[in-house]
């Protein structure tokens, strides 16, 4: 498939993204003073700003590939929750497939920056699994969204909405409907995920998960541990990135190790996010292992360029394919 296919094909794709959304809140200001009251700054604010995050993020990456994303999710009966559905709604995005959880804020990262210091973060969230009415709710939204969908992302960051229940009810769906999983993974379900196409973690969320020590990982040894793994849980590939190391994919019956781009790195934030995305929508378009994992590993260098949490630009990513 030629770099044109590719990109005509992305915008040819409806993708399903399930798992936690966030929002991202920032205040900006200046430090003249120490507090009187204890020996902290006092913070002048100048500015405050709030941003999709979590699979939010997820979905800007997909809308600036020109995939069209639906979302399933929940947020609370708040002010933060409404807005949220109206940052989705400034992109474009549908949200009849949110659902409204009264007894559970809205999750919110709030960060407080002074000059180019971030000060504190404040997180307001719950990440107890939601009630089994909620569940049963986000099921039934995800059945009503499938028919239209050629590849489901999961994008879990233990906040709640994805239990182990929930994640193999809608494996089960998507294999017996032939539409590919792509799931980017935390902790707690770390071993929820038995069946999916392809397991994205990165080097640190494989060594917690599953308990490894640095020798396991080495380039030398990483092949045998993520083929291992891959066996184990039943999955068609395994895709891990590796940081400066690149990236390292075990998919069907290939495998690869691509090196890192040299870059000017400014804010590796949010890359996880579009590696996920790209890698989703190169999966639904049937191609390759290693052509997987290079748009992936390219597309998350180039985030990395930019300060704060961007969304892939695709016309960037056209240039640099071209260039290489």
């Amino acid at each position: 498939m030629t770099k044109e296919q590719i990109f005509q094909g992305f915008t040819n794709l409806n993708v399903l993204v399930i798992g936690d959304l966030m929002i991202d809140a920032y205040t900006w200001g200046k430090v003249t003073r120490i507090s009187p009251e204890a020996p902290v700054p006092v913070v002048n604010a100048t500015k405050k700003e709030i941003r999709l995050g979590g699979a939010g993020n997820v979905v800007r990456n997909l809308v600036s590939l020109g995939a069209k994303p639906y979302v399933v999710s929940v947020v609370g009966a708040d002010e933060m929750g409404k807005s949220l559905k109206d940052l989705l709604q400034n992109e474009g995005v549908e949200v009849r497939g949110i659902v409204t959880d009264a007894t559970r804020p809205t999750t919110v990262k709030e960060r407080i920056i002074a000059g180019s210091q971030q000060l504190l973060r404040i997180d307001s969230e719950v990440d107890s699994l939601v009630s089994e009415e909620i569940e049963k709710k986000l099921l039934e939204e995800v059945k009503t969204i499938l028919p239209k969908i050629q590849v489901i992302i999961f994008e879990d960051y233990d906040k709640g909405v994805l239990s182990e229940d929930l994640i193999q009810a809608i494996i089960s769906l998507a294999k017996t409907q032939g539409i590919p999983t792509v799931v980017d993974p935390k902790k707690r379900n770390f071993f929820a995920y038995s069946g999916v196409s392809l397991f994205k973690p990165n080097l640190s969320e494989l060594k917690g998960g599953l308990g490894l020590t640095s020798d396991d990982l080495t380039d030398e040894n990483l092949p045998k541990t993520v083929k291992k793994f891959k066996e184990s849980q039943q999955m068609e590939g395994v895709f891990v990135t590796l940081s400066e190391r690149g990236v390292y994919i075990d998919y069907k019956e290939d495998n690869a190790k691509i090196p890192a781009h040299i870059r000017q790195i400014a804010d590796v934030s949010g890359a996880g996010d579009t590696v996920i995305a790209i890698a989703a929508c190169a999966l639904a378009l049937g191609l390759p292992a290693r052509q997987i994992a290079s748009l992936a590993n390219l597309g998350g260098g180039l985030v990395c360029e930019s300060v704060g949490v961007v969304p892939i630009s695709v016309e960037k990513l056209k240039s640099e394919l071209v260039s290489k």
